[in-house]
């Protein structure tokens, strides 16, 4: 068949039966963890696995229905992955859960409370789709989506108002609430960096001087870089939150060399982001202590602060082998944070390399459908901000199993949809929104242009778009 002839016969299809169909696999995923837990831990199946078996169900078709009704082209993929994910996470949640029971310092009733977390990230999931029929309408509103990223990010350092939680100044308290700005941050920078880039990335990818086969950028125009570099910085040292710095500048940089196709500005980023390692290492003691950690754990496992955590899990995931210990097999509740940071650790211990490598190719596949969006939009500002939620899940996936796995240094960021967290949790599920929103504008039908004239003789012609 001719190239011509297989364009006229592509249908765009809806696909929201094969949707369906896997939103009853995920839930068979999240469901039968969540008895399996029971089974292994307690020799039976938990006794409220019908009313969390209908919650979760619930939840689920509630966000088939609205994908239906308000985005029938959207990517049939992206919410089913999401709810397995969530769904597993809060089975490894709940037989953390149970291994606390007889501890009075540790927290009870975590799955019960991600599960209210999650209903609210549903929610928000649900507003999103139903209010934004249009991502381009965000491009209004770029740069106050900049500056109240920027204020968000400056929050924890307000006296009175941030607290310092694990050695990091990354939570702000208002009165028993208690949340992370830059988890919503990173929503708003994405859609700040989409609607800046689209509107100067010709004068971006000026290319200034050649050196050694490389573009480099005009020095007039390394103001938008340098400015997100010292953010990072900011956030590093004031903060102490080494992973959300990575996170932003990595997130710009990747956004900045997508809209320009410059190799330069990897060039320059790097070179920025090395000499800013090299400094932070040099002056800052937080620094140093995760890159000693790092190169030799088991030097520190009995100092304070320690490799403690990090060596547990690297021994329950050597313990839990190919295919894991099983749920109640192993001891996952010996690392300090399991449920939060290391919660990739405590399924590698009772899941093994292969539970470990099925929620690697889950996020795989969130990326790659993504910006499998990203490719077929319409819209220079729909690509970059699909690009952008990608590499919102890339970086912060890679940095944090990179870290529990020591490929490199240990950071302090939440594993998406897994880990026991309320602000990374509802974030994620309105970036999972934006990303249907996008998929659906991508995925329908161009609009057909009918012309019509006025009137029989009228030289003028309405041009109508069905």
């Amino acid at each position: 068949m001719s190239q011509a002839g297989f364009v006229m016969g592509f249908v765009h299809r809806r696909r929201r039966g094969a949707e369906l169909f896997l939103l009853v696999i995920a839930l068979a995923v999240g469901i039968g963890a969540y008895a399996a837990v029971g089974i292994g831990v307690e020799g039976e199946v938990p006794p409220d696995i019908v009313a969390y078996g209908a919650g979760l169900a619930g939840l689920a078709i509630a966000c088939h229905i609205t994908v239906r009704m308000v985005a029938p082209y959207a990517d049939p993929i992206l919410l089913p992955v999401v709810t397995a994910l969530n769904g597993l996470g809060l089975a490894v949640i709940h037989r953390l859960d149970l291994a606390y029971a007889d501890n009075p310092l540790k927290p009870h009733g975590l799955p019960h409370k991600q599960l209210t977390w999650m209903t609210i990230g549903v929610l928000l999931f649900i507003a999103t789709l139903v209010l934004l029929r249009d991502h381009r309408v965000l491009t209004r509103f770029t740069y106050t989506c900049g500056l109240l990223a920027i204020v968000l990010l400056l929050m924890p350092l307000v006296p009175g108002v941030g607290a310092t939680i694990n050695g990091a100044r990354i939570w702000v308290s208002l009165g028993p609430l208690s949340f992370q700005p830059g988890e919503i941050a990173k929503v708003l920078l994405v859609i700040a960096f989409a609607g800046y880039l689209v509107l100067h990335r010709d004068a971006l990818a000026l290319a200034g001087r050649r050196v050694a086969g490389i573009d480099l950028p005009r020095g007039r125009d390394l103001g938008p870089i340098l400015v997100m570099w010292l953010i990072s910085m900011g956030i590093l040292v004031f903060q102490r939150d080494l992973g959300s710095s990575l996170l932003f500048f990595g997130l710009f940089l990747v956004m900045l060399y997508v809209a320009t196709e410059r190799a330069g500005w990897l060039v320059v980023g790097g070179l920025l982001f090395l000499g800013g390692a090299l400094v932070s290492y040099q002056l800052l003691s937080h620094v140093q202590n995760r890159v000693n950690i790092w190169l030799d754990p088991m030097k520190y496992y009995d100092q304070t602060p320690g490799s403690g955590q990090l060596v547990e899990s690297l021994f329950g995931m050597a313990w839990g082998g190919l295919i894991g210990r099983g749920f109640g097999g192993g001891s996952p509740e010996r690392v300090p944070f399991a449920e939060s940071d290391f919660i990739i650790g405590a399924i590698g211990e009772e899941l093994g390399l292969t539970g470990v490598i099925a929620v690697i190719l889950c996020y795989g596949i969130i990326v790659e459908r993504a910006l499998r969006a990203a490719l077929i939009c319409r819209d220079g500002f729909g690509k970059l901000m699909a690009t952008g939620l990608a590499a919102v899940f890339a970086l912060q996936v890679f940095v944090v199993i990179g870290g529990v796995t020591r490929l490199i240094p240990l950071t302090g960021l939440t594993t998406p949809f897994l880990s026991y967290g309320g602000s990374s949790l509802v974030a994620n599920w309105v970036i999972l929104g934006l990303l249907l929103r996008i998929s659906d504008q991508a995925r329908r039908p161009a609009p057909q242009a009918e012309p019509t004239n006025l009137s029989g003789e009228a030289p003028t012609e309405v041009v109508r778009l069905a």
